[in-house]
């Protein structure tokens, strides 16, 4: 099933553009295939990558973790998908009353207006009050990292312990043992190769954990609750039918569907869903044809600022993993 697509990945490698990646597929009740090239650290000293080695998943976090962390506590009445946020985070009405009338879909779905970015982990004194005490200006509908970190201040609020104290698939963590996880970006602001400590800057200074990013998780266990996903395990049916409908053009809840140019190719299934990770993480579930495949790299070792030719090597990956998928 890896076939063309994994010479595509050696070959990212074995040119120097990316140091090291994991690709696997599964079927619905089949096992996991996974094959690795490269490294997973070079800088300082170099590390080979193994199949335990936890990635550190960027943004993979949202729909891994947050999306379904907030499903779960819909279904325990704790929360629902179209109450406003300011339910929940009321501190929010004396600066940003149009986002507390926002409903939790909104944030999920990247449709509440929230700015994509915003230099966190500059700010003077970054908190919780702080966040929610920010004047935010409502702008149009993008892609955003602010709405997922609300949504875990959310989830702290209603779960009442703190995002890394709620339960984790195995082999998934928020603090890995540096001697296991793969490494990341030679920091800047922080002085140092980042090897066990989340990437993402504002994750960093918010602690670790946030609903953005933060999450670590192995090539193996990525599939193994893909698998779930496809056998409807990971979730009520209910809670599944809600997060595969479409909530627009290029979106399920918290997902990207399949759309002209998106990173899972033009040979999946129509209602295929994926979701990438800036750190060069990538997870992609054919719910039609019972597949899931996964691409996960460190293409920001040691610098983000290398052309790595990702964004292309995803789309051949998933074309070539949709070409040999063979009907069961």
């Amino acid at each position: 099933m890896l076939g063309h697509a994994w010479s595509l990945v050696q070959e990212a490698v074995r040119s120097g553009r990316i140091p090291g990646a994991a690709l696997g597929a599964v079927t619905t009740w089949g096992e996991p295939q996974l094959r690795l090239a490269g490294w997973a650290q070079l800088e300082p000293a170099q590390r080979p990558l193994q199949p335990e080695q936890l990635f550190d998943l960027a943004s993979l976090t949202k729909v891994l973790f947050t999306l379904p962390q907030i499903l779960e506590q819909v279904e325990r009445g704790a929360l629902d998908l179209d109450h406003p946020l300011g339910r929940y985070l009321p501190e929010l009405q004396e600066n940003s009353a149009w986002l507390a009338s926002c409903s939790i879909r909104s944030l999920l779905t990247h449709q509440a207006g929230l700015p994509a970015d915003a230099p966190l982990h500059r700010w003077d004194q970054l908190s919780e009050e702080a966040i929610l005490s920010h004047p935010w200006e409502r702008g149009p509908e993008v892609y955003s990292d602010i709405g997922y970190i609300l949504l875990g201040i959310v989830l702290e609020r209603v779960s009442g312990v703190r995002l890394d104290r709620l339960p984790l698939p195995p082999g998934f963590s928020f603090h890995p043992d540096p001697d296991q996880a793969v490494a990341t970006e030679r920091c800047s602001w922080r002085g140092r190769v980042m090897v066990g400590e989340v990437h993402d800057e504002k994750a960093y200074a918010l602690g670790g954990p946030a609903g953005h990013a933060g999450l670590f998780g192995g090539a193996y266990s990525v599939l193994r609750l893909a698998a779930s996903y496809l056998r409807g395990d990971a979730l009520s049916p209910a809670a599944l039918a809600e997060l595969r409908r479409p909530h627009s053009a290029e979106r399920a809840l918290g997902w990207q569907r399949k759309h002209p140019g998106w990173s899972g190719g033009s040979l999946c299934s129509p209602g295929c869903l994926g979701h990438t990770g800036f750190t060069g993480t990538a997870l992609w579930i054919d719910f039609e044809r019972g597949l899931a495949w996964t691409l996960l790299t460190n293409r920001v070792h040691p610098s983000r600022q290398a052309e790595t030719g990702i964004i292309p090597l995803r789309v051949a990956v998933s074309n070539a993993i949709s070409t040999s998928w063979r009907p069961t």
